[in-house]
């Protein structure tokens, strides 16, 4: 019950040695064009299913029929403000992407959240990615930044305002804002209410942008190294694309040899 809440967060998870969390992190080394073109190689191989456009009001489907179950509702963001004019939406993911988090005691945690559930609380403790402050200030110059995540809101709303004390994200979206497709919560871009040549998606997870791989900048999941540079690296790409007509043009130009 405790792990529904993060979904990232499993019990084999937090029994991570750290040798085995360590090969799970980010490699020390900068990007270079082929690996970054290579991440983009699997994405392009899937065979995905795509759901229907979003309109306003989206049709429930059921879940046991096997297709893409939404929900009823207006679209996901609400209009752009003046200050975000012009640029380009980035969807950011939560856990391991830019924090850890475990209900397993960590000596070194950045923070510890309280989290109720069904009438107890507990303590969750919670690690920053390195350099995650300095990527989250850069990102809120160049884009409108909007957290997704597939997990609750009682525990990823609490974590959100410790981490982002600049307040670069404009809306944070949680595990209600999903589509549930085959067992997995997915982010469907579609449903956002903004132009998705104009939209990009950061996460761990492919399972989570499988309805638009094309947006997607792929980032490494991470645990607990301490001299992971994930984030950093990642920051030039980003310089980049902020730059892009649209994002289908400057990731293609990524990609290409």
């Amino acid at each position: 019950m405790e792990s529904s809440v993060i979904t990232q967060v499993r019990k084999e998870d937090v029994q991570l040695s750290s040798k085995t969390a360590q090969e799970k992190s980010s490699p020390k080394k900068p990007r270079s064009p082929k690996l970054f073109k290579a991440l983009f190689c699997c994405l392009q191989a899937q065979d995905v299913l795509r759901p229907p456009p979003a309109t306003q009001d989206a049709s429930l489907q059921s879940e046991d029929s096997g297709l893409v179950a939404t929900t009823l509702g207006p679209r996901l963001l609400p209009e752009m403000t003046v200050q975000d004019q012009g640029k380009i939406c980035v969807v950011i993911d939560l856990d391991e992407t830019l924090v850890h988090s475990s209900f397993k005691p960590i000596s070194n945690a950045d923070f510890i959240v309280p989290v109720e559930i069904e009438g107890t609380t507990h303590q969750v403790y919670v690690l920053k990615r390195p350099h995650v402050d300095v990527f989250l200030q850069r990102m809120g110059e160049l884009f409108e930044c909007v957290l997704f995540t597939a997990s609750l809101a009682k525990y990823a709303d609490p974590v959100t305002d410790r981490l982002d004390q600049r307040r670069v994200f404009r809306t944070r979206l949680f595990r209600e804002s999903c589509v549930f497709h085959q067992g997995c919560y997915v982010k469907d871009l579609s449903r956002l209410g903004r132009e998705l040549s104009k939209t990009l998606i950061l996460d761990n997870s492919p399972a989570s942008y499988i309805f638009h791989p094309e947006n997607a900048v792929p980032v490494l999941s991470w645990f607990d190294d301490h001299e992971d540079a994930e984030l950093l690296n990642l920051l030039p790409i980003f310089e980049e694309l902020s730059r892009a007509e649209d994002i289908y043009s400057g990731l293609g130009q990524m990609r290409a040899p």
